[in-house]
């Protein structure tokens, strides 16, 4: 892949911190910088991947609750206690016996 040069300016932290991390892992500016802007991109795209699927969830809820697919807060929040009472305090659910 063809290469290009990218000028930046670093502030006197920064630069430190990218030295420092060259010296250690002995490896050049370039490589950290490309790196990291890789690292980056890659927790951007992920965080964007997030963020659709709770408004796909949301939507989803809405949905539901237009078509009358929902329950009252109070029945949701009484079988949440009764299967986390059935859970015990292990976590896992108790055998009938």
């Amino acid at each position: 892949m063809k290469q290009s040069s990218v000028t930046i300016r670093l502030d006197g932290r920064l630069q430190k911190q990218l030295d420092r991390l060259c010296r250690q892992l002995g490896r050049s500016r370039s490589e950290i910088i490309r790196e990291a802007l890789r690292d980056w991109s890659d927790k951007r795209m992920l965080r964007q991947r997030d963020l659709d699927a709770l408004k796909a969830s949301i939507q989803k809820a809405r949905d539901d609750i237009a078509a009358g697919r929902s329950i009252p807060l109070e029945d949701a929040r009484r079988e949440l206690r009764a299967h986390f009472k059935a859970m015990g305090k292990n976590g896992v659910k108790k055998r009938a016996r």
